[in-house]
């Protein structure tokens, strides 16, 4: 039995597999990328060829994620780690105390008044304080934690868009994504670990600038439950020839054809 993650989810996926399909359907430039916050930082340390951030040097987690989904790190971190609030809040290991939601950091910055600052600030979707003092990156297919509370997809908007056909196959749902602007990683990760919601954002400027993400791509966070249900969709999409990359039909020729192919079954 697989460790339990955050929302008491003890299944024993299979992350190659899931993964290799992902690939498979998708062709996604990097693997996906699982968090995991542990309750003390001693648990945190049992986590096999686990990496530390030298001492006295502040990340912002964007980096932290970046230079697993990247370099393959497994990286572990506390809120001594972070350059601030503004990361810690986000993944619950600082609180979103007074001065957070002050919007002082931000004023004059991104928001041109303390009121349109403060109100980012509150906007933001915070995984809950107080229960978990550290947290992991790792490949998924590393199985160094076997069990992430969330896992990270990059992936452009046309992949994307086949990723939730997939999601969508089965148990038909209409997902509504925010986009809170800078500090984009509320809408991805936070609200993932908010929520236990599949969770699209634009990713921002920091995650741009710091952490590696490409100008063409899109994030998701997601409860790894989600997995199977996806690669199934996916699979079931791939059958019906809606399948990545998406072939241009042409702008002057009727679609006729090419949708028979797919809708025009006895």
């Amino acid at each position: 039995m697989a460790a339990t993650n955050c929302w008491d989810d003890s299944t024993d996926y299979d992350y190659p597999a899931l993964v290799g399909a992902l690939n498979q359907y998708l062709r996604l430039r990097t693997n996906p990328v699982g968090m995991k916050r542990f309750a003390t930082c001693a648990e945190m340390e049992q986590v096999h060829k686990l990496r530390r951030p030298p001492p006295g040097e502040k990340l912002a987690t964007d980096q932290i994620v970046g230079q697993t989904r990247w370099l393959g790190y497994t990286l572990g971190i506390t809120m001594d780690n972070l350059v601030g609030s503004q990361c810690g809040a986000v993944i619950g290991l600082h609180p979103r105390d007074e001065e957070f939601l002050s919007g002082n950091a931000f004023n004059g910055v991104w928001y041109g008044d303390l009121q349109s600052s403060a109100s980012h600030q509150r906007e933001m979707s915070c995984a809950a304080h107080g229960n978990y003092e550290a947290l992991v990156t790792s490949p998924l297919t590393s199985g160094r934690i076997d069990n992430p509370d969330i896992c990270l997809i990059y992936a452009t908007p046309g992949q994307m868009i086949t990723l939730i056909n997939g999601l969508q196959y089965r148990n038909y749902k209409k997902y509504t994504f925010t986009c809170v602007g800078e500090s984009a990683c509320a809408d991805s990760w936070g609200n993932a670990l908010k929520t236990g919601e599949p969770s699209l954002s634009l990713p921002c400027y920091a995650e741009r600038k710091f952490g590696g993400v490409q100008d063409d791509e899109l994030l998701l966070a997601l409860p790894p439950s989600y997995l199977p249900a996806i690669v199934e969709g996916l699979a079931a999409l791939s059958r019906n020839g809606l399948r990545y990359p998406i072939p241009n039909h042409g702008l002057d020729k009727s679609p006729l054809a090419s949708m028979a192919y797919s809708y025009g079954k006895d």
